[in-house]
């Protein structure tokens, strides 16, 4: 399974950024997808995902209410669309992917099998 991340950048605080990641070698449909992040000194953490295809949708307490996790079956895409940003979400925002995992485990970044590269995004106050 191969994954790529698009739509890092700079944004002001308070504006928006739409990430995408697009797969493939998988089976998309099926897969537990996940946004996850990691800022300057601090570990990679959870964000968002699907559990194994539409199963459910999660999103960590940081974000819920601001970002919106989607997903186009017929391109293989997942986005985050990213919204009222703050710099504490400044972040390598990566996707990734499982074929594996339980639920229990869904927010640990150890459960994920496949990632991609990081999409660097900036938020200045």
């Amino acid at each position: 399974v191969q994954l790529q991340a698009f739509g890092g950048g700079l944004v002001q605080a308070g504006g928006s950024l739409r990430l995408s990641c697009e797969t493939s070698g998988g089976t998309f449909s099926r897969d537990t997808m996940a946004w996850f992040r990691q800022g300057p000194g601090k570990d990679r953490e959870f964000v968002a995902a699907f559990f194994r295809g539409a199963s459910g949708t999660y999103y960590a307490d940081s974000v819920k209410g601001r970002f919106t996790i989607s997903r186009d079956n017929g391109k293989n895409t997942v986005y985050l669309q990213m919204n009222s940003l703050t710099p504490e979400d400044t972040a390598i925002y990566y996707c990734a992917a499982s074929r594996r995992l339980i639920l229990s485990t869904l927010r640990s970044p150890h459960a994920y099998e496949y990632w991609g590269r990081g999409t660097l995004v900036t938020v200045s106050s």
